[in-house]
């Protein structure tokens, strides 16, 4: 799993590097040369849907996602595991539906044909990205899952932007 965890914060990482100098280029090029790509606003779209994608999997692997989980928190261990492996199982769900639906969706863009507006590039290799991400979805959901079936994990790991923001304010008085 080192792999895919390196792979995600490659792809992440590529896309928002790629979508940045595009769009730098993009400004350079508009307002120097009063010159511009037709396709560079398109290109960008396809970097941010592929780093939104596999962001969502690594959001969920480093504990980023944010949550109303005021009242799990105050729940005992046990109630506590147990609400959320329903709420895992349920994301599983919904993932499963989406990578279901995509999936249909992009067999018919294939069976269409139809490429992009300003790129020589069929519609459904950019659109695949759905079924794919919401894979790497919930592979990362079935991690959770069994890291709170055996035991490892009590509860989901959300952002506590609270206990982030307080950390960040001690910081910045002990300096």
């Amino acid at each position: 799993m080192k792999i895919l965890d390196h792979l995600e914060e490659l792809i992440v990482t590529v896309m928002l590097s790629l979508m940045t100098l595009l769009t730098f280029m993009q400004v350079v090029m508009r307002y120097a040369f009063n010159a511009g790509y037709t396709w560079a606003l398109e290109l960008t779209t396809v970097f941010f849907a592929v780093m939104i994608f596999v962001g969502i999997s690594y959001g969920v692997r480093v504990g980023a996602h944010i949550g109303v989980d005021a009242l799990v928190k105050k729940m005992p261990p046990g109630l506590r595991r147990g609400t959320s492996i329903v709420v895992v199982v349920l994301c599983l769900v919904y993932a499963g539906l989406v990578i279901y639906g995509s999936w249909i969706y992009v067999s018919k863009m294939k069976m269409v044909g139809v490429e992009l507006e300003d790129l020589p590039i069929p519609i459904w290799v950019v659109r695949a990205i759905l079924p794919f991400g919401f894979a790497l979805l919930a592979l990362r959901f079935a991690q959770v899952l069994w890291a709170l079936i055996t035991g490892r994990s009590d509860s989901l790991h959300l952002g506590d932007e609270v206990a982030e923001a307080l950390k960040l304010k001690s910081e910045e008085s002990a300096s």
